[in-house]
């Protein structure tokens, strides 16, 4: 009898963005002329770069000719994407990373959700609350969780780690022992961030107990506050206890690209059952090897583009353009007198809904009353309920008429 992996089915219902698709759509088939403005999904809207573009163009030209094309690559990533991320990303922020600690991918995404296959199922994991589903998600897939409790909306055997407004969302360090804790900073969803200070907690605390961090840092090039560490690596010890993820597809627009790379020291150990220490750079290599065949190198050619100094500049061009969205939706909150948090170091705006309204209750009624789609708290976590997150990512004009319906159409 071929039997499926049973941890599948503790997952709750389906994936938080399936269940908006649908409900979108059931809405649209209801009301066919209604001019839906989607403030949701974080997917970006604005063009490559043209740097970017051009890097493309080369890449294909050279795919034409048998001198030059390519056919399978280093699984790791080519030498010159990576070693131009470690000059660009790390090394101008003093921290100390060498290119063969770098395994380029196909996003973060992936990679999140990968990476635990490394680690031990008997792990205890600690995640912020609300968070980025496919952390918890990935780890409740390989066993690594209990069973799930319907009435609290949470996972056994994990230890969750509140971030509302009543902590400045800032998770309190665990006072039991934990193995894995998964970080996002800036925060998806909340998009507030941590200071070199609470981090260095976290890295003090994973050092005292053998922990590793699992450090999300896919919005990191959206931070504008000089106290917020562009990388966990600017901490001292974070070589020791940290892997980190980064991703071009909100950096550079490549969500539909898809290139991303994480980043595992050769210091970083885990153990053995047995107690001997275990580097993961070399696990995470073989797994990296068995189980992928590397990005396509005309995407590498087009990320080593946006590493490049003019690839830097024309980037943070659409950066400041999306910033400038979440500005004008602050703004839009300010006036109708809605409170919210983020916006400020990254492209989410994590609002608290009017008059304690539960967050999918909140999600119909704006879609219902003034045709946007956004994104309820509670698909990220039982700590998200009450809040809803929007997102700055959409055309400029569209968020303009998006904040003018919220403010003029929204019944509050």
């Amino acid at each position: 009898m071929t039997v499926v992996n049973e941890n599948y089915l503790k997952l709750p219902g389906s994936y938080l963005f399936a269940e908006i698709a649908r409900r979108v759509k059931a809405f649209k088939d209801k009301n066919p002329s209604a001019d839906i403005i989607s403030l949701g999904i974080g997917d970006v809207t604005q063009p490559l770069a043209p740097v970017v573009i051009k890097a493309l163009h080369k890449a294909v030209d050279e795919m034409a000719d048998a001198s030059t094309f390519r056919g399978y690559g280093p699984e790791q990533g080519y030498d010159f994407l990576r070693e131009k991320i470690v000059k660009t990303v790390y090394h101008a922020h003093g921290a100390d990373i060498a290119p063969d600690e770098i395994f380029v991918s196909d996003g973060a995404k992936s990679d999140c959700g990968n990476i635990q296959e490394i680690f031990g199922t008997d792990n205890i994991i600690a995640i912020t609350d609300p968070v980025y589903p496919v952390y918890l998600d990935t780890n409740v897939m390989a066993g690594r969780t209990g069973g799930y409790d319907e009435t609290k909306g949470i996972f056994s055997n994990v230890v969750y780690m509140p971030c509302t407004a009543d902590n400045n969302f800032v998770p309190k360090i665990p006072k039991q022992h934990v193995d894995m804790i998964y970080i996002c900073c800036p925060n998806n969803p909340t998009g507030t961030t941590l200071t070199r200070e609470q981090l260095a907690k976290w890295i003090e605390y994973a050092r005292q107990n053998d922990a590793v961090i699992l450090y999300d840092a896919a919005y990191a090039y959206y931070i504008t506050e000089a106290d917020i560490p562009r990388t966990i690596y600017e901490i001292p010890g974070a070589r020791d206890v940290a892997i980190e993820f980064r991703s071009f597809s909100k950096t550079a627009g490549f969500t539909g690209m898809r290139c991303g790379y994480t980043v595992i020291p050769k210091t970083v150990f885990a153990r053995t059952k047995a107690g001997e220490k275990q580097a993961l750079n070399p696990l995470w290599n073989r797994r990296h090897t068995t189980k992928f065949n590397g990005t396509a190198y005309i995407v590498q050619r087009a990320a080593e583009a946006v590493v490049t100094e003019q690839g830097q500049k024309e980037i943070m061009q659409t950066i400041n353009y999306y910033m400038d969205n979440a500005r004008i939706i602050r703004e839009g909150l300010d006036g109708a007198g809605i409170e919210y948090f983020g916006g400020i170091n990254a492209p989410y705006i994590w609002l608290k809904t009017p008059n304690d309204m539960k967050s999918w209750d909140f999600f119909d009624k704006l879609l219902s009353e003034a045709n946007i789609v956004g994104t309820p708290g509670a698909g990220f976590g039982p700590s998200g309920e009450g809040y809803f997150r929007l997102t700055a990512f959409g055309d400029k004009e569209n968020t303009k008429r998006a904040v003018k319906r919220i403010k003029t159409k929204l019944t509050l």
